[in-house]
């Protein structure tokens, strides 16, 4: 299976170049990586077919919306195998959790979430998260500010000159 999600360096450009900005237009990739617009909208579409582009989203300053604190909250359960599963699925299921991981170590579970403020996070603590049958006990982590916050993924195109004109660093 890992050769159908293994891609070449168009398609790295053409995934660096949408994480740049989701609302680029394919005749503006296919000037950037010398293919045509039909070529680009094809690969495109093999990438979201291979699952490898997984989706299109609009970042939100969470600020404009009322959601300023951010939470890490590690979660311990009673249960294991599909109960855990099950008990993930319902934190994930809470709007206000952006993101469930499972980890090693002494915790089973890391939510990362978003509030209004510290009381809105107690009230989330309280009434949702350790409602969730199997969650045993919490210990959050409030961030007091953020150096950095990117859903970028570090994309390695051919070598450095390339990644240095991709990112506009140098010219081509």
């Amino acid at each position: 299976m890992a050769g159908n999600r293994t891609i070449d360096d168009t398609d790295r450009r053409i995934l660096t170049l949408l994480q740049d900005n989701a609302r680029i237009s394919q005749s503006d990739i296919a000037k950037a990586v010398g293919l045509a617009p039909s070529a680009v909208m094809e690969r495109i579409r093999k990438l979201e077919t291979r699952g490898i582009l997984t989706g299109y989203v609009a970042l939100v300053d969470p600020h404009a919306v009322d959601q300023r604190m951010l939470a890490f909250v590690a979660v311990r359960t009673r249960v294991v195998g599909d109960e855990e599963r099950e008990v993930a699925a319902r934190l994930a299921a809470i709007p206000e959790v952006l993101e469930v991981h499972y980890v090693a170590g002494d915790d089973c579970l890391l939510l990362k979430m978003r509030a209004r403020d510290a009381e809105h996070v107690g009230q989330l603590l309280r009434n949702q998260v350790s409602a969730v049958p199997g969650v045993r006990s919490t210990r959050t982590t409030i961030v007091l500010g953020s150096m950095k916050e990117s859903p970028r993924l570090p994309i390695v195109v051919g070598d450095e000159e390339e990644d240095a004109v991709l990112a506009g660093r140098r010219e081509p």
